[in-house]
């Protein structure tokens, strides 16, 4: 049953349960201090006609209308199965009190739906309007799963539920509830024996926060349930466990009085060396006057603050003590992407300064760098780069099967013979997997772009995965763009164009994308399959601060059809990204078939987040409840808002606290 509480912010909770013949996964998100959300995949044996196996998902919503006081509880509303096939559709208000220096906590709430199955009565609400009075039939086949039924949300009979939980320990907690879901479905095909209205189950907290619990399930059924915390705030290794940056040294060292400021070119080599060091690449340096303007690449540190702070400390211990200002010049794919300009008695004077972070920010200068003022060193180029990797292709939660995935080595390989200029391919040769052996028919009546995505895991060994030309280029102040041709994507090569309009002090950015591409064949080699087309769209993101980030595409999609996708993720300050979108076409809900329309949750974690270790990268997936044509966009590479974004005032905010690391 709910509860009026909430997850502690930004925690993400993996839930498995198990009894008799159903099993439910859930992942659930607090997405801010009073919103949270739920995608549950469950799995009911023989439930279907033809004693098949229901394959269910689901996505929940709650909101904490109040927070307990004293006086008063802790009250939520919620909605569950909101947008699926409505088996476990129910909406609920309850509210949460608890005593005894919060070793017990009682529930009491009202629930709609499913929740009202058991011990029902007239809806309180229809005082309101007679409407709620009678609630909506649902989904009547699989086409119109997805939809938001909003003629059943709070409507129809209401009933009572409520619990108590005991804390007899640090460890353990006694829980029993009265419950207001009769169970209905189960029983009618699964033959499930609703006994009681009553539940039980006693819950053993491990210190990591992870729970196990065992519980009687109205008196026919036992069960076991584990959860796992997941705190994107709190990585494994906090501080990280890479190398200590360099000590500022004294202005008048031996290094810094054996530079000659008159013939700094030909004695970079040893700055270029120190950056390296650091893991960073020197790409030019001018000295005029007392500043000197240095361009550089970042080839280690997923905070780009890091970056400036490690590249500060060297240019202060090597360059001559009459250098007073440092303008440092980041890069990103051959392009000046900021441009941060530091005094260097700020650093000396904020070194070991207790509030130095947020002190040193406040005293820098951050600005476009629209054409490098920093003069090239010979022999940067050309560049080349490659790697032998492991790899994980996931597929979650399909209608059929809960984890599908391959497993497999990728060589990859990358060549830059000049600035902005970028040669990329990568190959994958499959070891062991599952993502060849679905069955399931595309029945889509739209071109199936999306659909028949299967049959590149089942038609193909070795398999190239993209192989690019790219040019990245500066229009013009705030101005960025990207142009790419090639094979872009496992499903797609031809051409791509995009622009970009993004300000390094603000929060709005724009952007056009037009492609023309092309089907590959499903050996995901070097043919192509018939089916083209034109596809783009304009695009608006918006960093609303404290982590949210907003974007709205909206355009031509792979199938044709046009529309708009919105998206909202939220990242913290160490990287850990967490985000929901959906896409809206003019495709109908029955010609888009199961689903109705595109959604998912998407996630991407950072290496350094996992190992501690300064390591650019990390690994990131989408969950869609089911893969269909409609809304289906162009997975080209190095979009160019991810790309800039990092070195950009907003970001570097939010990660300054690395800048002394």
């Amino acid at each position: 049953m709910p509860t009026g509480e909430v997850f502690p912010d930004g925690q993400l909770s993996v839930t498995t349960s198990y009894f008799n013949d159903a099993q439910k996964y859930t992942l659930s998100f607090q997405i801010s201090p009073r919103m949270f959300g739920s995608f549950r995949y469950s799995i009911l044996d023989k439930f279907d006609a033809g004693s098949r196996n229901r394959y269910d998902r689901s996505f929940d919503f709650g909101y904490l209308l109040m927070e307990e006081s004293n006086l008063r509880p802790s009250v939520v509303v919620g909605l569950r199965d909101f947008g699926g096939t409505g088996l476990y559709g129910s909406e609920y208000v309850a509210a949460t009190k608890h005593f005894m220096d919060d070793r017990l906590a009682l529930t009491g709430g009202i629930g709609w739906g499913r929740l009202g199955s058991y011990g029902g009565f007239t809806n309180p609400l229809s005082i309101l309007s007679d409407a709620f009075e009678t609630r909506g039939d649902g989904p009547t086949n699989i086409s119109e799963v997805g939809r938001l039924e909003t003629d059943q949300w709070f409507r129809g009979d209401a009933a009572l539920f409520g619990g108590v939980a005991y804390q007899v320990n640090d460890r353990l907690t006694l829980k029993a509830e009265y419950s207001s879901d009769a169970y209905e479905a189960e029983s009618d095909r699964i033959g499930f024996d609703h006994k009681t209205p009553f539940n039980a189950a006693l819950s053993y907290g491990f210190k990591n926060g992870a729970e196990v619990s065992v519980y009687a399930l109205h008196g026919s059924e036992i069960g076991i349930m584990g959860s796992i915390p997941i705190t994107p705030q709190k990585p494994k290794f906090p501080s990280g466990i890479e190398e200590a940056p360099p000590t500022l040294m004294p202005r008048q060292t031996q290094a810094a009085l054996s530079w000659d400021a008159n013939s700094v070119r030909q004695k970079d080599s040893s700055l270029s060396m120190a950056l390296k060091d650091q893991g960073l690449t020197l790409e030019g340096i001018t000295i005029e006057g007392d500043t000197a303007t240095v361009r550089f690449v970042n080839g280690r540190y997923p905070a780009e603050a890091q970056a400036l702070g490690r590249a500060a400390r060297v240019l202060a211990n090597q360059l001559p003590a009459d250098i007073t200002t440092f303008r440092l010049e980041a890069m990103a794919n051959g392009v000046t992407t900021s441009r941060t300009t530091l005094r260097r008695s700020d650093l000396e004077s904020l070194e070991y300064d207790l509030d130095g972070s947020w002190r040193s920010f406040a005293r820098a200068d951050f600005e476009d760098a629209a054409h490098s003022e920093a003069a090239p060193i010979a022999g940067i180029y050309p560049k080349f780069n490659w790697r032998i990797t492991p790899y994980l292709d996931p597929s979650l939660f399909d209608p059929d099967n809960p984890v599908r995935a391959d497993f497999g080595v990728q060589a990859a390989a990358s060549l830059e013979p000049a600035r902005g200029l970028v040669f990329s391919a990568a190959v994958r040769q499959p070891v062991a997997g599952n993502l060849d052996t679905s069955t399931r028919p595309s029945n889509s009546v739209l071109p199936h772009v999306r659909t028949d995505s299967a049959e590149y895991a089942k038609q193909s060994d070795l398999e190239i995965k993209y192989l690019t030309a790219e040019y990245f280029f500066r229009p013009g102040k705030n101005l960025y763009g990207r142009a790419t041709v090639g094979y872009l994507e496992t499903m797609y090569g031809g051409v791509s164009g995009e622009v970009l309009w993004k300000p390094v002090n603000g929060p709005l950015a724009l952007g056009a994308e037009l492609n023309y591409v092309k089907k590959r064949d499903f050996d995901q080699m070097f043919g192509f399959q018939d089916y083209d087309i034109v596809t783009g769209h304009a695009s608006a993101y918006y960093d609303f601060g404290r982590g949210y980030l907003g974007q709205l595409d909206v355009g031509r999609y792979l199938a044709g059809d046009y529309g708009a996708t919105f998206s909202v993720d939220r990242e913290f300050d160490n990287g850990f990204r967490v985000g929901a979108f959906f896409t809206l076409t003019d495709v109908s809900f029955d010609d888009f078939g199961e689903g109705s329309f595109d959604k998912g949750i998407r996630f991407s974690v950072p290496v350094d987040w996992l190992t501690g270790a300064a390591t650019q990268g990390g690994y990131g997936t989408t969950i869609r409840p089911v893969v269909r044509d409609g809304g289906a966009r162009l997975d080209v590479r190095n979009r160019l808002y991810d790309v800039v974004r990092n070195s950009h005032t907003s970001e570097l905010e939010d990660r300054w606290g690395k800048f002394w690391r």
